[in-house]
């Protein structure tokens, strides 16, 4: 089915059902209820976390901040925390200075409620200013495409349009794919079985794009499952919906490796472990596999295989606040 959608997205063809019809009916029914409980509280806006990490290293001679740019949605954004430093931009750009020994510049465009096509949007604000070109992108998107039915080939078509353009304009880009929205706790069956099933066929399509396009991806899927079942009060925010600053740094905590790896800092090369499960696999299968393990990358390899990898995971350093933050940039 992951196939099928990232062939439709790239071909052109029409909206490929992720779910039979006969289950639409129970689906939407099941998606009123869901939302009287999800969202009983209000999310905080998110905190504008744009601004330099690591500025402790800047009084040595080296070279230029590294530039990170965060597209998506309200994952993307830190919706659901209060501080700056909470937020997965400012955890991921703390971390990635603290590996590089190197300042890191943050510039965060993602926008609550967004789906997969307004990253052509948020790219065009990314790359407005000629002179600071990103380093390195991190996209996080795909949750609202499900809640708000887009057709999945329509959501890949823009995820992949969003990541040939950062590649070409000379950026890293490292996608967190389509989490489990299984995993809410308000979300009762037989919702959370077609929530499951939903997000990781398009996680999956997700990772068929991305990689293709050059880029990797890191499964959320449910990394926060468990934690969420043993201590949802702590790892979901106060909307019930959104995570909270634990379920952010627990999200970041596998994204950093892989970011730290696409711009070749990180102590682990590409070289497969088989200790640890990693393989070579069509893109495909490495999609299908990476989408029922959360935390697993993707990246190509040659022709069409990929590179299935389960990088060694470190603490991050502790929440800090951005250094300097501008002002904030008008959206294009």
């Amino acid at each position: 089915m992951a196939r099928r959608i990232a062939a439709g997205a790239a071909y052109g063809g029409g909206g490929i059902g992720l779910v039979g019809a006969a289950a639409v009916g129970i689906f939407l029914a099941e998606v009123r209820l869901a939302k009287r409980s999800v969202g009983g509280g209000r999310a905080p806006v998110p905190p504008l976390a744009d601004g330099l990490y690591g500025m402790p290293l800047a009084g040595y001679p080296m070279d230029p901040p590294l530039r990170l740019a965060m597209l998506g949605d309200s994952t993307a954004a830190g919706q659901g925390v209060r501080r700056a430093g909470h937020t997965p931009g400012a955890l991921l750009a703390s971390g990635l200075a603290a590996v590089a020994e190197r300042p890191v510049a943050l510039h965060n465009v993602a926008q609550p409620g967004a789906r997969s096509d307004d990253l052509e949007r948020q790219v065009t604000v990314a790359l407005a200013d000629r002179e600071r070109q990103p380093d390195v992108c991190v996209i996080m998107v795909g949750a609202n495409d499900v809640t708000h039915r887009m057709p999945p080939t329509q959501s890949v078509r823009h995820l992949a349009s969003a990541v040939r353009r950062l590649r070409t304009a000379g950026a890293e880009v490292v996608v967190g794919t389509c989490p489990d929205l299984g995993t809410i706790e308000p979300v009762y069956q037989p919702l959370r079985w077609l929530a499951r099933r939903v997000s990781r066929q398009l996680a999956a399509a997700q990772t068929i794009g991305t990689v293709e396009q050059g880029g990797r991806t890191v499964s959320l899927g449910d990394l926060l499952g468990p934690e969420f079942l043993a201590n949802p009060r702590e790892l979901f925010g106060p909307d019930n919906y959104h995570p909270s600053a634990e379920g952010y740094a627990t999200a970041a905590m596998a994204v950093l490796p892989t970011l730290c790896a696409a711009l070749g800092l990180w102590p682990e090369s590409d070289r497969l472990d088989a200790s640890r499960d990693e393989d070579m696999l069509p893109v495909a299968k490495a999609a299908a596999e990476a989408a029922a393990e959360a935390g697993t990358e993707v990246t190509a390899a040659r022709g069409p295989w990929a590179l299935l990898k389960h990088r060694r995971r470190r603490r991050l350093p502790a929440p800090a606040e951005p250094a300097h933050q501008p002002e904030p940039r008008r959206a294009l």
